[in-house]
């Protein structure tokens, strides 16, 4: 490990002292965030994995919806219904927080559900379906803002990974040694002057002598 350019004196001492129990409460925080961002990543992602069960249902039972709205209704008159079809739907960007952490995810404003078309040239099945497909865009809208917050807060477990490894690996071993370096340092100054003050002593009660 490499340690700190500093001179070996007792100032520097107590400066390496403070910056090692700085390091060292600053590594417990950041193990007890990282441990906290896991555990709400493992939950979105639980999350993510029901909604994907529940979109190949809706899916499943949307297009068999659609299928016989087809059969019922006929191709051509199935196409020139779904041209006459537009919702508008506005995508925005929330700014939530996490721990404090800026967490922005995405949100998607959905339209209200009205009848679009002619009762005239349709039938219930064409009723059902709306509502079936409406019911799997509300699905996907969550999925697409689960997943946008499943991939940042992802980014900010690996930053803070990043960061606790830092400390642990490199800045922690580097302190202590600097620490071990200096206390050496000075324990050998000590000796030396307990040692050169042991021989003055015996050189003055000598010429006392």
């Amino acid at each position: 490990m490499a340690r700190y350019d500093v001179p070996p004196t007792k100032s520097s001492l107590l400066s390496v002292k403070e910056q090692l129990i700085i390091a060292r409460e600053g590594f417990e925080l950041l193990e007890q965030k990282r441990e906290i961002l896991i555990m709400e990543l493992m939950r979105m992602v639980e999350e993510v994995k029901l909604l994907e069960h529940d979109m190949d249902k809706r899916i499943a039972t949307s297009y068999g919806s659609l299928k016989r709205m087809i059969v019922r209704m006929g191709r051509e008159t199935a196409r020139d219904v779904s041209a006459g079809i537009r919702f508008d739907y506005a995508v925005r960007e929330r700014q939530g927080k996490l721990m404090g952490i800026p967490l922005p995810t995405l949100e998607m404003d959905m339209p209200h559900m009205e009848l679009k078309y002619s009762f005239m040239s349709t039938d219930s099945s064409c009723d059902g379906l709306m509502l079936e497909f409406f019911e799997l865009l509300k699905l996907i809208a969550r999925m697409a803002e689960i997943r946008t917050m499943v991939w940042r807060l992802a980014k900010e477990v690996r930053k803070t990974q990043r960061r606790v490894n830092a400390l642990e690996r490199i800045v922690i071993p580097d302190v202590e040694d600097t620490k071990k370096f200096i206390e050496g340092v000075l324990e050998e100054r000590e000796r030396e002057v307990f040692f050169v003050q042991k021989i003055l002593k015996a050189r003055l009660l000598g010429d006392r002598v």
